[in-house]
């Protein structure tokens, strides 16, 4: 892990000459002239970009490395320190348990002015998930035990011999998914949102490579046979759908706001005529706010979300994400780096779920490196989330499990939290890295209060959770 920070923070330092300011139109080689705003800080302007080595680690899929690329247009330095537009390109791969074999290529781009009044967004993104955690539904009705499972390890490959490697816990998926969605202001900082989503998803049983556990099999593999993951959705499926929503904001800084509200509410509708395989209907809403205990320096922040179901037709393979509206892609399950720090990622999975983030944000220093505005900012934090309406857990064989399969259903599925669940939650401490306001590397660790949910994560990734 000391090597993981080493190796992030030279990338940084080598990388940040490269972090070039040009102005478009600009003919002439001479420097241009620095001008401040009321704060002290450098207005940017022009075309902004940052080519980076990605030097990452996440608790859920492993160490990662590849390449990306930020690039910001300011334009005249009018509304710095939000970008008129903004690309963001990605190419990563993940370690897992010594395997490379999930990966990700990832566009995104975000514009204010060019259709007059309205802000586009576009996610486009294809991923590889070799070895994905699969921890079940309903939160703790779903029994995590590694104790268990350990005496029934078989290893093919010596050198793994007294590991606990999570191969049962694990499946396949590909995903491609893509997303425009629109923003156009009613009032002063009231918004609507309207957009379209499409994502398709092939998931399939994770092979362990060197051992077996539980005689081949895996909680994926046995929600299959128990028919809890139904047979016509067991393998995945295309969902494209329409949203629409409000949007409340007040924010000061979009990338590293200080103070201010964002709130949205919003509703996906996935119909059969749209090209759905598995009609469904969801909702969501988010409230965000961001209090000033002293300006720019100390932040209290805190999110709210809830996402729910309409009836309970939403197939399975849908309940990992929390969606979002705007320039963001939708989080991948609740659990992990951006929704419910510390948890396992997808622990919590469920009809109705929720979840919040609580946190302080200390920024204690400011600088400037190459005519490039520096901060760096500590944070604690604590973070919780629940299934508010479970999915129906309720033994459905079809015939296709064996007499083993169905003797572990009661050890793997705790009915006593049938239609409830406890409390999941985590608290931690994080350090960020924050250039011109809107290129930023956090270091985070965070612990759960349950060692059903995990026990102690770290990550290095980039930006703020909220």
């Amino acid at each position: 892990m000391r090597n993981i920070f080493i190796t992030a923070i030279a990338a940084l330092l080598i990388c940040s000459p490269v972090y070039a300011e040009t102005a478009v139109g600009k003919a002439d080689k001479k420097e241009k002239k620095v001008t401040y705003n009321e704060k002290g800080e450098i207005i940017k302007t022009g075309i902004n970009l940052g080519p980076l080595p990605v030097v990452a680690f996440d608790a859920d899929r492993g160490f990662q490395f590849g390449a990306l690329l930020n690039l910001y247009n300011f334009g005249d330095g009018k509304n710095y320190p939000n970008p008129n537009a903004q690309w963001y390109f990605e190419a990563s791969a993940y370690v897992k348990e010594s395997q490379i074999g999930s990966y990700k290529l990832i566009v995104n781009y975000d514009n204010k002015t060019l259709i007059p009044g309205v802000r586009m967004s576009i996610c486009t993104g294809y991923y590889k998930d070799a070895a994905l955690d699969f921890y079940g539904f309903n939160g703790y009705q779903s029994v995590y035990d590694m104790d268990f499972l350990k005496p029934t390890y078989q290893f093919k490959d010596e050198s793994l011999k007294g590991s606990t490697p999570k191969g049962f816990y694990r499946h396949g998926r590909d995903l491609i998914k893509a997303k425009v969605d629109f923003t156009g202001e009613i009032l002063e900082n009231f918004y609507w949102e309207a957009g379209y989503n499409l994502s398709w998803t092939k998931t399939q049983d994770y092979v362990p490579t060197g051992y077996e556990v539980m005689n081949g099999n895996s909680l994926f593999g046995l929600y299959k046979a128990w028919g809890i993951i139904p047979e016509d959705q067991a393998n995945g499926g295309l969902t494209s759908s329409l949203r629409l929503g409000l949007m409340y904001d007040s924010r000061n800084i979009e990338n590293n706001p200080t103070k201010g509200i964002w709130a949205e509410a919003h509703v996906i509708a996935a119909p059969k005529w749209l090209g759905t395989t598995h009609e469904h209907y969801r909702y969501c809403a988010t409230f965000r706010q961001y209090v000033p205990i002293i300006q720019d320096k100390l932040t209290f922040a805190y999110r709210l979300g809830y996402q729910g179901t309409f009836g309970d037709s939403v197939p399975w393979y849908n309940l990992p994400f929390y969606t979002n509206m705007g320039i963001k892609a939708d989080n991948d399950g609740f659990g992990g780096y951006r929704t419910v720090r510390g948890l396992m990622l997808n622990r919590v999975q469920g009809l109705d779920t929720g979840f919040y983030n609580i946190e302080m944000r200390w920024r204690f220093i400011d600088f400037k490196l190459w005519k490039q505005n520096i901060a760096f900012a500590l944070s604690a934090f604590t973070d919780g989330a629940h299934v508010f309406r479970g999915y129906d857990m309720d033994l459905k064989a079809t015939g296709k499990a064996s007499i083993e399969q169905l003797a572990l259903y009661p050890k793997f599925v705790n009915n006593d939290f049938k239609n409830k669940d406890g409390f999941h939650g985590s608290a931690g401490i994080g350090l960020r890295f924050i250039m011109n306001q809107n290129f930023i590397v956090a270091f985070e660790g965070a612990q759960c209060f349950n060692k059903q949910d995990g026990g102690f994560a770290f990550y290095l990734n980039t930006g703020f959770l909220f």
